[in-house]
């Protein structure tokens, strides 16, 4: 158990304490920085976020994963807020082109389309029970959103070229494309089973 909790620590920790040791933040306001390392913490926490919703952390209940997951995306969306902020405010012509989607830079788009989708999600977690969504329909919502979010980021996070090392930032996007993988997977495959289980019961 505390094996899973070091290696999950050192996924996240490595990238961040590589960046710290970037020379490009020599010369860099401070508040950049504080964005570049938004960036980072929120890519971390999207390592983080499909992980507690299966269930897969030792030490967490079910019940205490899924309470954790609702905490750990308003830190998700705090982040990405801190990262577009400092970047809007070190910057503001850029993040225009940006959210316009007129920036010459490739991996500009990609993290927008992500930014909304983690907003989208966020909205709809805060108003599903007011506007009565159903479970299924929440289901289907979130796990579209996850995917465009999960992607999104890492082929923004990929692309670009900044304060993240580029050995350590390409583990990192490829462990949070591999657990959001592996987690879709198997929770699809559970309700499979249930499903089957619960058809199963309906004849007898």
């Amino acid at each position: 158990m505390i094996l899973i909790w070091v290696a999950l620590a050192g996924a996240v920790g490595v990238p961040i304490a590589a960046a710290a040791m970037s020379p490009l933040l020599a010369w860099r306001d401070p508040i950049y920085i504080l964005a570049c390392f938004a960036g980072i913490v929120a890519l971390g926490l999207m390592l983080v976020q499909p992980l507690l919703i299966a269930g897969y952390l030792p030490g967490l209940s079910a019940y205490r994963g899924r309470r954790t997951h609702l905490w750990t995306g308003g830190a998700l969306v705090v982040a990405v807020v801190i990262h577009v902020g400092g970047l809007w405010i070190t910057s503001p012509p850029d993040m225009i082109d940006a959210l316009l989607f007129a920036s010459p830079t490739p991996f500009s788009p990609w993290g927008v389309v992500a930014m909304w989708a983690i907003f989208a999600v966020a909205l709809f977690a805060a108003l599903r029970r007011r506007l009565g969504v159903r479970p299924r329909t929440w289901r289907i919502a979130h796990t579209l959103l996850a995917i465009v979010i999960v992607a999104g980021s890492v082929v923004h996070g990929i692309l670009i070229e900044g304060t993240m090392e580029t050995i350590s930032k390409a583990v990192l996007c490829a462990l949070v494309l591999a657990a959001a993988i592996k987690v879709m997977t198997d929770l699809q495959v559970w309700r499979r089973r249930a499903k089957l289980r619960e058809e199963g019961v309906a004849r007898q």
